[in-house]
């Protein structure tokens, strides 16, 4: 089923329930009401009548044949013509007295077979002093009887009511089925509106999903009207920007790899053809290393782009980053000592406690360190805790960033150098931010410096130091 015919289904059975439970329970709460206020009209019009003062004793002593002594009782019973249909007074065996029907028709004694039914209730009157009957049909038409008992006798005086409140209860339940209907015929098309203002935007949206999956996605995602869908079309929008950058990087990456790997290739070919030809040991050696030094290379670069192509695990294990650093400017250190330079590093005696992989606060102080290396005689690799962070601070004495590569520096496979593939800072930035730090580089004119270059990363540091400093750490 569809979510517009759900909705559609949902709501005007919804609709339907509560208005015909509701309007069921209305007409019998308004049909026990009339019911009861017609009871009691019959009862109160028939105590009246007793309490006008009906003659107990004539009534009592009236015999067949007595109908012409009945004519004053008779006078006062067809005053009542104007509340009900009939009136008698019933004897204790169930005959008429006196009644308003002529004398002739209706004689004293006359059985009266109509109220034979009504037994109980009779009873009941010359019990309680009233009564009433349950409604019932002559001619189509709804009657009750009403019974109040004559004073100190056991004669009753029954009236006839006509119970006509079915009329206004037929037009409630007319009324009560209309508005039903018309409350499920709203509710449905309110459905059909909100169905149709949740189901374009979401047929929309999934029909952009669909020309995502298959590669078009040169087309906007177009913000959808609402809190949640515009929400949904624009973290689609990013979706499909990420999707596309992604698919520019792996392009770019792809034709990196090509040609970074290809020189180190034609090397290769070269020192080998060179060595096979050569008679000279020494030549042939000196030519085998340099194969080594390109199969070196060409591990770096691959080992470079795997770096920034996995994902990286980022576990949360508490490290004192000391450990990592060290051994970065360990491995740096030796180059720049050959040629005469210095690696100059500054640590606190205190753990830099963070939760951080070492192996990858390693790799990514060691990519800063190398590309100062190879610039500046003079590195200085600093370490110390600022404002809740660990910040690992290296500088160097070169020639610094080029101004139109300062905004693009961490991005992939932008250098400015005729070797390598430009992952190096990417990797930096992707360590970084892995483990919900960050990495900046300095301007030199917001360093006391004027020249050389200054990177910064920052990883959350830990509240809770180990209380001894020389306690070993994770890694």
């Amino acid at each position: 089923m569809t979510l517009r015919a759900l909705l559609v289904a949902v709501f005007g059975s919804f609709a339907l329930v509560v208005s015909a439970a509701g309007g069921y329970q209305a007409w019998r709460e308004a049909s026990r009401a009339l019911e009861s206020e017609l009871d009691r009209t019959a009862t109160s019009i028939a105590g009246a009548a007793v309490e006008s003062g009906l003659p107990s004793s004539l009534v009592s002593g009236l015999q067949p044949g007595m109908e012409d002594l009945m004519a004053p009782v008779q006078a006062r019973l067809r005053r009542l013509r104007r509340y009900v249909r009939e009136a008698y007074i019933v004897a204790p065996d169930n005959t008429s007295v006196v009644s308003t029907l002529p004398a002739d028709s209706v004689p004293i004694g006359t059985p009266l077979l109509f109220l034979e039914p009504f037994g109980p209730e009779l009873e009941e009157a010359r019990t309680t002093g009233n009564a009433t009957t349950p409604s019932f049909m002559i001619n189509d038409e709804l009657f009750k009887w009403g019974f109040a008992e004559l004073e100190q006798t056991d004669y009753v005086l029954a009236v006839l009511m006509p119970a006509d409140y079915l009329a206004p209860l037929d037009q409630l339940r007319r009324n009560l089925i209309f508005g039903s209907a018309l409350a499920t015929v709203l509710a449905v098309a309110l459905a059909a509106l909100l169905a149709s203002a949740l189901t374009e935007p979401m047929e929309r949206l999934s029909r952009v999903a669909l020309r995502i999956q298959r590669g078009r996605m040169d087309e906007p995602v177009a913000t959808e009207p609402g809190q949640e869908l515009g929400r949904l079309s624009r973290a689609m929008e990013r979706m499909r920007r990420g999707i596309l950058e992604r698919d520019e990087q792996l392009r770019l990456m792809l034709a990196q790899v090509a040609h970074e790997i290809r020189n180190p290739l034609g090397g290769l070919e070269l020192f080998a053809a060179a060595a096979a030809e050569t008679e000279d040991a020494k030549e042939r050696g000196r030519l085998i290393r340099r194969v080594r030094g390109e199969v070196s290379a060409l591990n770096g670069i691959i080992d470079d782009f795997l770096t920034f192509a996995r994902p990286m695990s980022n576990g949360r294990e508490a490290s004192d980053l000391r450990l990592a650093l060290g051994d970065a400017a360990d491995l740096v250190r030796a180059e720049l000592e050959d040629r005469g330079g210095q690696m100059v590093v500054t640590f606190p005696e205190e753990p830099l406690m963070a939760r951080v992989s070492l192996d990858y606060a390693k790799r990514a102080t060691l990519n800063l360190l190398r590309n100062a290396a190879q610039v500046s005689d003079v590195v200085r690799l600093e370490g110390r805790l600022e404002h809740g962070e660990v910040l690992i601070r290296v500088t160097d004495e070169g020639p610094g960033v080029d101004p139109e590569l300062r905004p693009r520096i961490f991005d992939p496979f932008v250098t400015d150098k005729e070797q390598g593939a430009g992952l190096g800072l990417a990797i930096v930035r992707k360590v970084a931010e892995a483990f919900k730090g960050r990495v900046e580089l300095v301007l030199p004119e917001e360093t006391d410096d004027a020249v050389g270059a200054e990177f910064r990363i920052y990883f959350p540091s830990l509240e809770d130091l180990p209380p001894d400093p020389s306690a070993p750490v994770g890694g």
